[in-house]
């Protein structure tokens, strides 16, 4: 048997259903991490979940909108759709592929499906930049589903890593000062995985298929589970008794300020007014 590499899994703080709503040109989607959670769960601002095999649910896709002051993580399940950007990127995001944009001081996007039936189905992760970064030149690249490290642990579990490390596997990206950890887990009836995180690290995790069972509760299908800072607890265990897929996020937070107006995250009102300003006069993206 192998031995464990977690010897006090965390447990669930509580379990949070996400909000249903629309963005870009009437997308629509689940707020999975809304702006409420921010400070809790620094340094991540926002989790959407986006999934539909109706047309009209998203074909308007997301046209041209600006960021400032933080990175998406864009992870595609299935599906296909085109990013461009005022710095000159483009890229296809098909299934099982990932974009990872770092918005910096600005820039101005758009992200339109190319197809007109079918499923579409992924996740956009909002990473807070730390201060003495968010002026930085903005940043992206694209990654196939082929390009992304896999890794299949001891316990059988299938894990894509997308940032941070997963048993001993670089994931594609990897951040000094938040340190995030991405995981696609994907277990089987019966399996267990495990993962050490710092204890001072948030965490969460989101089921998208199936049901896990972490600490002695049961996370089902389209729920997160906080995951509690306590100083004893060296990482987490998550069961499956069916098929299932997870999330799991955790992060090193930056203990800042973090003050929200739409697109823009920064650390003072003043630079969200500067912010505001730079994009109406048509600086943001210079």
């Amino acid at each position: 048997m192998t031995a464990s590499i977690v010897t006090s899994p965390r447990r669930i703080e509580r379990l949070v259903s996400g909000q249903r709503t629309s963005d870009g040109a009437g997308v629509k989607l689940t707020r999975v991490l809304t702006q409420e959670l921010q400070q809790r769960l620094d340094p991540f601002l926002m989790l959407d979940a986006f999934g539909s095999d109706q047309a009209d649910d998203y074909l308007a896709g997301f046209p041209d909108h600006p960021h400032r002051g933080f990175e998406t993580v864009t992870y595609m399940i299935a599906g296909r759709m085109r990013h461009r950007d005022s710095a000159g990127n483009e890229g296809l995001l098909e299934n099982g592929g990932m974009q990872w944009m770092t918005a910096g001081r600005g820039v101005i996007h758009s992200e339109l499906p190319e197809q007109e039936e079918g499923l579409m189905e992924g996740f956009q992760l909002w990473l807070n930049l730390p201060a003495s970064r968010k002026m930085q030149a903005p940043w992206y690249r694209d990654f196939k589903a082929k390009e992304l490290p896999k890794t299949r642990t001891a316990s059988g579990a299938q894990v894509t890593v997308i940032a941070g490390q997963c048993s001993g596997t670089p994931g594609a990206v990897q951040r000094e000062q938040t340190q995030p950890l991405y995981l696609d887990i994907e277990l089987q009836p019966g399996s267990l995985f495990e993962q050490p995180i710092p204890p001072e690290h948030n965490a969460f995790i989101y089921v998208y298929r199936g049901q896990v069972e972490l600490g002695g509760q049961t996370v089902p299908t389209q729920k997160m589970a906080l995951l509690r800072n306590e100083p004893d607890r060296d990482g987490v265990c998550v069961r499956a008794d069916r098929p299932s897929r997870l999330l799991l996020i955790a992060g090193q937070p930056l203990h800042e300020p973090i003050v929200q107006y739409g697109p823009f995250v920064m650390n003072t009102r003043k630079e969200i007014y500067q912010a505001m300003a730079d994009y109406q006069a048509g600086r943001l993206a210079l």
